[in-house]
């Protein structure tokens, strides 16, 4: 792909802010949908987790408001929805229309739950032209008459495979209500299947269809393994890890936030600084811990899946599947946080005897088997006797992996 952004035919004030953030060429699925959303083609794009899609709209949807804005004399008004399902795929996507326009003045607005709704009402007096909303808040403003959609000419539904998963299908059909009949619809999954594909038939007419998925939907830019540890034992080998690599980042899920909030007791006990994310974190905390950990000034952070999809964290290292998921899908996109855009990535799962029927899920999901990261037994109680953790019966530990079936063939 010999293509530059500044081949584009879009203002001046873009290609300027696209060099300044280093984006020079764009990615595969920028390539293909720009020219489209550009011509004012409705757009249904499946794409893997970490490839730019994000930038593939934003890019063409600042360019259509640019015009805009040279061609009305009326006040400023939501011209653009960018609905998504959840807060702080919310606050990241604010974060991009606020980069790539920062040379424009096309003001932005992002709209979710979990904080006070009077200063949101305040930016909306105010006036913009993008808003990125997730359902809830953007209905309960626009009931109670501080939102205005009927300038609407462009509508981004993004992460629309999990917005169906989360049972927001009606408020799609009902925000489609509320629009213009005439507009754009852009429409991006990470995931394709038949309800997904009702659903967008149903959203948009004649579009423009780009399928970048391969068989395998792991992006190619991220090494993904897993290894056979026993539960009570992940926490020194995650100990383990962080210490072969003091300088790396990482990205640490666990099933449930009970567990999130054990493993971030465990790191404390053998001297790691840990941070827990999870749905019980009161949402400005947890924008605040990922913009701490996207600035590097935290090394781990332990989740939920509240962080597995659409967070997008610069340079990031390490992604450790401490808990295989429940839903293989979400193993996708956990591994998805690491090698973003060009960059490479790496996943290491911890899988004990009770997950195996989860990794068989994932491996069946995905069409391949996950490459096995070989631990002797050597290896694994030395990693176990490195340990700092005082509170373990050593002993104990080291008789029950006595046992030569935990190790196979």
């Amino acid at each position: 792909m010999a293509m530059k952004f500044e081949d584009y035919h879009i203002d001046q004030k873009i290609k300027d802010q696209l060099e300044v953030l280093g984006f020079r060429r764009p990615t595969d699925i920028q390539y293909r949908a720009i020219k489209h959303i550009l011509d004012g083609e409705d757009v249904m794009a499946v794409a893997q987790t970490g490839t730019g899609k994000t930038a593939a709209f934003v890019i063409p949807v600042l360019n259509k408001l640019l015009k805009y804005k040279k061609q009305a004399t009326n006040s400023v008004q939501i011209r653009c929805i960018v609905l998504v399902p959840t807060r702080e795929l919310a606050q990241q996507i604010t974060g991009v229309f606020e980069q790539i326009g920062a040379q424009t003045k096309v003001k932005v607005i992002g709209l979710y739950g979990g904080v006070e709704q009077e200063a949101q009402i305040k930016q909306l007096k105010v006036g913009a032209e993008v808003l990125i909303a997730t359902p809830g808040r953007m209905f309960d403003l626009i009931s109670q008459g501080h939102l205005d959609v009927s300038g609407v000419h462009t509508l981004v539904l993004d992460e629309a495979d999990l917005m169906l998963d989360l049972g927001f299908n009606k408020d799609i059909q009902d925000i489609i209500k509320k629009i213009p009949a005439k507009h754009q619809t852009l429409f991006f999954t990470a995931t394709i299947d038949k309800k997904i594909k009702s659903l967008a038939y149903d959203v948009v007419r004649s579009a423009i269809r780009i399928q970048l998925s391969p068989q395998n939907p792991v992006s190619k830019n991220v090494q993904h393994a897993v290894a056979f540890i026993e539960m009570d034992d992940k926490r020194f080998f995650l100990e383990n890890m962080i210490g072969e690599y003091p300088e790396a980042r990482f990205l640490v899920f666990a099933r449930t936030k009970v567990r999130v909030e054990r493993i971030v007791k465990a790191m404390e006990r053998v001297g790691v600084h840990a941070e827990a994310l999870h749905g019980g974190v009161p949402q400005n905390e947890r924008f605040g811990l990922l913009e701490k950990f996207r600035e590097g000034k935290n090394q781990v952070l332990i989740t939920t899946d509240v962080a597995a999809r659409g967070i997008d964290i610069p340079n990031m290292e390490y992604v450790i599947n401490y808990d295989l998921p429940d839903n293989p899908e979400n193993y996708v996109h956990r591994c998805g946080r690491t090698g973003r855009g060009n960059a490479l990535g790496q996943a290491l799962s911890f899988c004990s005897k009770d997950e195996l029927p989860l990794l068989d899920a994932i491996e069946a999901y995905t069409g391949e088997e996950v490459l096995r990261y070989e631990i002797s037994e050597g290896e694994y109680k030395a990693i176990l006797f490195d340990a700092d953790d005082p509170n373990y019966n050593w002993q104990k530990l080291i008789d029950e992996n006595e046992n030569p079936d935990f190790w196979g063939d």
